[in-house]
This record gives C-alpha cells, sequence and structure tokens, in this order.
C-alpha cells in the first residue's frame, strides 16, 4: 500500500512542477498562468515530493526509504513527461 503512496504522491508533485513551467502552461491550457500562480504550483509540486519523502521514510525507514522513493520518483517523472510529450504531439 505504501508503494502506491509514494507513486501517487510522486506523480502529483511532478504534474505541479510540470504546471508551474510556462512551457507547459502553454502547451496545456493555451496561456502563462501568473507568477503567483506559477509559484503557487511549485509549492505544491515540492511539498508533495517532500510529503512523499516523510512517508517513505516513516514507512520503510531511511535505507529502503531512499531506494523506494528514488524508483517510484523516476517511473513517475517518466509518466508525466511521455504525458506530455503525447499531449504536444496531439496538438495540431
Amino acid at each position: 500500500m505504501v508503494h502506491a503512496l509514494l507513486f501517487m504522491l510522486s506523480l502529483a508533485g511532478f504534474i505541479c512542477l510540470a504546471l508551474a513551467m510556462e512551457r507547459h502552461q502553454r502547451d496545456l491550457c493555451g496561456h502563462a498562468f501568473s507568477r503567483h500562480r506559477s509559484r503557487h504550483w511549485r509549492i505544491a509540486g515540492w511539498a508533495l515530493l517532500l510529503l512523499a519523502l516523510a512517508a517513505a521514510i516513516f514507512a520503510q525507514g531511511v535505507g529502503f526509504g531512499l531506494a523506494s522513493l528514488s524508483g517510484h520518483t523516476s517511473v513517475a517523472a517518466a509518466v508525466v513527461v511521455l504525458a506530455l510529450m503525447l499531449r504536444a504531439r496531439q496538438r495540431p
């Protein structure tokens, strides 16, 4: 169960970080957000990744938690990158 939690927190964190970037905002929403809103997305993304780190260490200890989190964040980042690439190809 902890693996699903770590993956979902990592995925949500990287989605928020992607939405904090102007290029991805334009690609996904058609316009750039204000600096204030972009900052909120960035803070939310890092907060979710830190929450995943805390959950991993609490549930699995430092050694296994860091190793597990490393794998989950790698897969989550790859999913976000692939989704952004597919979205960019779908646009005319």
